[in-house]
């Protein structure tokens, strides 16, 4: 008998880090099966549907600008309230949408992922894409904001690099995937875990320049925006757009570092958590 010859061969993967791009891109049009699933999952029989993209930063704007703004009195480096709290909630909500999706994509995958087999990657890659459409709506609300305080002549000054703000997105996406792919690993095992890092994303908000600029940090706990990677990216956002604010480079360094180390480690865990995963969710 001649042996037979086959399109696909499956094999268990035993590099350390093999990713299997190739089978990534095969799959793209999963991709956004994954990401039209999530849509239609979360708004399915809600009668705001989409809108709640915008309101729900909305609400929290008007939430911070009265107790940050009025009753705390915390400065906004010139910028009106509406802009700084619209910008660093739309950016911190894009990045713990992120983290906890990734976060927690064995445990709500578990399912499908013991049924079939498709590259495990497309679906924290499906969660990114699908933040990105929600951050897409709010961006575009930023934005009618905005044109209108440049119209009413608000100290507001955009730099050239505001042609760049992809690039933030994509720096935050990255940081929180390769972060919520590492807890995502471990909470296969250890399930109460994730009982903390949810705890623990609340209380990093208030370590993160999200309802207030880094100028209002005393300088005594300025290393604590050195260690937060998600700092830099949302002043640098503030910086490009309104013109007001500042970033060490050794920040920007240290984020980026960090980024980089989070995502490797990240894609690593992932890579080889996947091939137990089953036995133990």
């Amino acid at each position: 008998m001649s042996d037979e010859q086959w399109s696909l061969v499956i094999e268990s993967r035993r590099k350390l880090l093999d990713l299997r791009l190739r089978e990534v891109i095969r799959y793209r049009d999963l991709i956004w099966l994954f990401v039209k699933r999530d849509f239609v999952t979360q708004y399915k029989q809600t009668i705001l549907g989409p809108l709640w993209f915008i309101i729900n930063p909305l609400f929290s704007t008007v939430m911070y600008t009265f107790v940050f703004g009025n009753l705390a009195n915390i400065g906004t480096d010139g910028i009106p309230y509406l802009l700084f709290y619209y910008a660093g909630t739309m950016l911190w909500t894009f990045f713990t949408g992120c983290f906890n999706d990734a976060s927690n994509v064995f445990i709500n995958n578990s399912g499908l992922f013991g049924k079939v087999y498709f590259p495990r990657l497309t679906v924290p890659i499906s969660n990114v894409f699908s933040n990105l459409t929600k951050v897409g709506v709010q961006f575009a609300t930023l934005m009618v904001f905005y044109v209108y305080y440049l119209i009413i002549g608000a100290p507001v000054t955009p730099s050239l690099w505001i042609i760049a703000f992809p690039l933030i997105f994509g720096w935050l996406a990255i940081l929180a995937t390769g972060m919520g792919m590492i807890i995502s690993s471990l909470t296969t095992k250890y399930r109460d875990l994730k009982h903390l890092v949810s705890f623990a994303l609340h209380l990093a908000m208030y370590a993160t320049p999200v309802v207030y600029p880094l100028s209002e940090i005393p300088a005594d706990f300025a290393w604590v925006n050195y260690v937060n990677p998600v700092s830099a990216p949302i002043e640098l956002f503030r910086i490009w757009f309104y013109g007001a604010g500042t970033v060490p480079p050794v920040m920007i360094v240290s984020s980026l570092g960090m980024t980089a180390l989070f995502f490797f480690l990240g894609l690593i865990m992932f890579n080889q958590n996947e091939r137990n995963y089953i036995d133990v969710v």
